[in-house]
């Protein structure tokens, strides 16, 4: 037995845990971790996003990345997927995974139906580099902003001055 001294009314429940539904999601790693493999013959790279925006903010999406694996192609589509997240992120040479974390990206999540047991889990399918909100071009100067209008002149000898007049006529 244990002795808590805790008050539930003051503490909100925990939420059953659901996969998010299939969408691009703008999220950020905030956790990741190299794990042995559950065989114990390779080691796994496994990142934590967090969604920053939308009806899911806040909701957690995991992926692992089999860095060390007896099967070659596991490796390599790791590290192809290890490379398109440091490309996303503009970290091209990072030398500690924490080096990838809090950066903006988006990923490509699939909900996937497990058929043991029927729940629901998700996948990431891609990795992309966030879209900038505005351009990134510079706006124009103020004085390209000033617009100068031109307007159609007239022929020269279709309109005279009544005080030009007098002078033709002589």
């Amino acid at each position: 037995m244990a002795q808590l001294n805790f008050d539930a009314s003051k503490v909100d429940p925990s939420q059953p845990f659901e996969a998010v539904p299939s969408d691009k999601y703008l999220v950020e790693i905030t956790k990741s971790e190299l794990k042995p493999t559950k065989t114990g013959n390779g080691s796994y790279l496994e990142f934590e996003f967090t969604i920053l925006d939308g009806e899911y903010r806040g909701r957690k999406v995991w992926d692992r990345l089999c860095l060390n694996h007896p099967t070659q192609k596991t490796v390599e589509i790791a590290r192809a997927n290890l490379s398109a997240i440091c490309h996303a992120v503009g970290v091209l040479k990072p030398h500690d995974s924490s080096e990838l974390h809090h950066l903006p990206l988006v990923i490509n999540v699939k909900a996937k139906r497990d058929d043991s047991d029927g729940s629901i889990f998700n996948e990431v399918k891609g990795y992309l580099k966030r879209e900038p909100l505005v351009s990134q071009t510079p706006p124009p100067s103020p004085a390209a902003q000033t617009q100068t209008v031109q307007y159609p002149q007239a022929p020269v000898n279709s309109v005279v001055p009544p005080w030009e007049r007098s002078q033709q006529q002589s």
